[in-house]
């Protein structure tokens, strides 16, 4: 999926300083100085009693303490796992680590160390064992590995190395490699191709079963797929980072599951891999013998989640699913202990909603309904036959956390404030560790018991809304926009501080747009909307957001009907919108711009090509220019292939619409993007320049789709700034 940066806002209620009394904002306390970053809680997690919770803390030495916490009163009950008796029981002088895995029992843990990532998920590590009775530490491997796991009873841990899949038994201290055809940029197993991590949300390619005797795993031969070289400067000559990247109509991976007893070489499960299919998930029930395996054609508009028996390799479907544009694929599935049932969310519909099903496949019941969207599956109380779940029921831009009994009764809101409310909950559905936000309100941490009644206060972030108070910023306001092409979209401004309806002021309009995306949403966030408030207060810019056709929250059919035309509707929409605002008596006309990132960077350069008239300037960071250039998970779920939608791809590339240019035109990459290729900004400027279009560029070596780094950041928006103030 193309990445999504993170653009924040939220909006301030002004206090008791006058706009002349307080400070402004400036570039560097955005991206040097930390100001603006509030205290957040992480790295909460339960305990099996359902009492108490564990999170990690430094000693005076450096030395990582997990410490145990009773839910309720916060009481520290004692430290399950201790750096400092780690350092002293392994002949360390301090021990420090910043991740690990408990195993079912809480005897053991796995703690990664000297970690580097690969991918957008994907990363390898030393990874050490650590015994709760001794303190003692045990290297899983000499070498780096990836996704080391224990199985459930802790007895044995598998990974992945070298695109081979490994199981260490842990009594016996002996290691045995399931898989020996992993080869580099060919053959994988146990982990996933670029393509699955990227638009899959994938990274581990293996699965324990309930007893620990049986591992599931992937095989991906991506001998077929075609490569991609993305040279890495910083030496005389050059490096050069191959993988496997398949753009839009091009070869896939060949991806087969197969079943391992530990004992044997794996038997691969007959799935039809030859077909040009995906295999996105593969999860086991509750029962030791069952697997679940969710499949989709190439197309994407025909899923099916199959049983698999691991005894038989029989194979069986038991729920399908087809549509007229695609079908997303969902990890709100929980199997039940009976090992008959399982929950699942689904947008059959037309909304995001909870369904109970018989593993062998017959719906049971339907156990939320509405025109409102589930937003996630927070968890299954099974004693108690209680399902929680967070939704849009009160807004699309809001998100409450629910409960509702299994056969779809009694549903209670118990959440209430205004915004965006987040909850995980303890292992006996007692309490749950409640996260909330808003646009006026920086992040809440509290426990609540199960009605949605606050037991204790964590943080409430009182100081740094107070120090906020100092800065000089304006109020953002929601509204619903009624458009010109008869569109009525979500929105929000951000005007400056000591607006004058009498004055006219430049607009700037943010864009992300992609589908099932979400910018206009009643929740706090940083960076980016920090840096449009100092656009609005120092500068008097007005800034406006909109959530275009295609966007999530708001049903199946408003999100899927840019199917076959990306770009098209978003487009009109954001130029439409921009007009709406241009007619407002305090906006000029002749001086609108707008700007986005990664989808919103293709969507900024079409508004500028094809808005020229009404668009004066625009920047695209990382933008996709011609979707043939794009993977083809992601690419083609929207669009299907280039050879069946030629039209499709041609008619919305920005590169297509050059000539129409006549505004100011930033563009912007990353040479090091593993995501959205540099090669679609050089294409575009090659474009420009045979039609001779003047443009202006700002490239970062090396870096990727992200752009940061070091001060990198910072240069980047003064780059953004500079532009904005000179050509807007």
């Amino acid at each position: 999926m193309i990445k999504q940066i993170s653009l924040f806002f939220f909006s301030f209620l002004l206090m008791s300083h006058s706009a002349q009394s307080q400070k402004p904002i400036t570039l560097n306390d955005i991206w040097a100085s930390g100001v603006f970053y509030p205290k957040m809680i992480s790295g909460f997690i339960n305990l099996n009693d359902g009492k108490t919770y564990c999170k990690m803390e430094k000693d005076e030495a450096g030395n990582t303490q997990v410490v145990q916490y009773l839910y309720a009163s916060g009481e520290k009950t004692g430290i399950l796992i201790d750096g400092k008796k780690i350092a002293d029981a392994n002949g360390y002088q301090y021990f420090s680590f910043g991740s690990f895995t408990l195993n079912a029992d809480e005897t053991k843990a796995l703690i990664p160390v000297n970690t580097e990532s690969i991918y957008r998920h994907s990363s390898r590590s030393n990874f050490l064992i650590w015994d709760k009775t001794t303190n003692k530490l045990s290297k899983v491997s000499e070498e780096k590995v990836m996704y080391a796991t224990f199985n459930p009873q802790a007895t044995k841990v598998a990974y992945v190395l070298n695109n081979d899949l490994y199981v260490k038994d842990l009594a016996k201290n002996k290691t045995k490699r399931l898989t020996k055809d992993g080869v580099q940029n060919a053959i994988i197993n146990g982990a996933v191709d670029w393509v699955y991590e990227e638009e899959f949300g994938m990274d581990r390619g293996f699965e324990w079963n309930a007893d620990g005797t049986k591992i599931a795993y992937y095989k991906f031969n991506e001998s077929h797929v075609k490569e991609w070289d993305m040279e890495i400067y910083g030496n005389l000559y050059p490096n050069h980072n191959k993988f496997k990247y398949p753009k839009a109509g091009e070869a896939n991976s060949i991806v087969d599951v197969y079943i391992s007893n530990l004992k044997n070489k794996g038997k691969k499960i007959e799935l039809n891999s030859q077909n040009d299919q995906y295999i996105p998930r593969i999860k086991w029930t509750k029962d030791p013998n069952k697997l679940s395996v969710q499949r989709l054609n190439r197309h994407q508009n025909h899923w099916e989640m199959l049983m698999v028996d691991a005894k038989t390799r029989e194979v069986s479907v038991s729920v399908e699913e087809t549509d007229k544009y695609y079908v997303d694929i969902t990890d709100d599935i929980v199997f039940l202990a009976d090992k008959e049932h399982f929950i699942i969310k689904s947008e059959r519909s037309g909304f995001w909603h909870l369904y109970l099903h018989k593993v062998d496949g017959p719906q049971v019941g339907i156990i939320t309904r509405g025109d409102w969207e589930v937003d996630q599956l927070l968890g299954v109380d099974e004693k108690n036959g209680k399902v929680y779940f967070t939704s849009t029921e009160v807004s699309p831009m809001e998100r409450h956390v629910y409960v509702v009994d299994i056969s779809g009764k009694n549903k209670k809101q118990l959440t209430t404030g205004k915004g965006t409310h987040s909850a995980v909950f303890s292992n006996d559905y007692s309490t749950f560790f409640h996260t909330y936000h808003s646009a006026t309100s920086p992040y809440v941490y509290t426990i609540d018991d199960n009605q949605g009644k606050m037991v204790r206060m964590l943080e409430d972030n009182a100081v740094y809304k107070a120090s906020l108070a100092e800065f000089k910023m304006g109020k953002l306001a929601f509204e619903n926009i009624d458009l010109e092409n008869g569109v009525s979209l979500n929105s929000y401004t951000i005007k400056p501080a000591d607006f004058d309806p009498n004055k006219t002021y430049p607009l700037l309009m943010f864009v992300y747009g992609g589908p099932g995306s979400q910018q206009v949403k009643d929740n706090w966030l940083w960076h980016n909307y920090f840096w449009h408030q100092m656009l609005a207060n120092e500068h008097g810019y007005i800034i406006a957001v909109v959530d275009n056709r295609g966007t999530g929250a708001r049903g199946a059919e408003f999100k899927k009907m840019t199917y076959l035309q990306l770009g098209k509707y978003e487009t009109e929409d954001q130029i439409a919108a921009a007009k709406y605002y241009g007619n407002l008596s305090y906006i000029d006309q002749s001086r609108i711009g707008i700007w986005g990132w990664s989808y919103g960077g293709y969507m900024s350069s079409l508004c500028l090509t094809k808005g020229a008239d009404v668009f004066k300037t625009a920047i695209a960071v990382a933008p996709v220019t011609n979707w043939r250039y794009y993977d083809n998970i992601y690419t083609e779920r929207y669009m299907r292939t280039p050879q069946e939608n030629a039209g499709g791809y041609d008619d919305n590339s920005p590169i297509n619409h050059v000539d129409k240019l006549k505004g100011n035109y930033l563009l912007i990459h990353g040479t090091g993007d593993d995501n959205v290729h540099f090669q679609n900004t050089a294409e575009m400027v090659n474009k420009m320049i045979h039609q001779n279009i003047k443009f202006d560029s700002e490239f970062y070596p090396n870096k990727n789709h992200g752009i940061s780094g070091g001060y990198t950041r910072l240069h980047l928006f003064n780059r953004m700034t500079e532009y904005i103030l000179e050509n807007l």
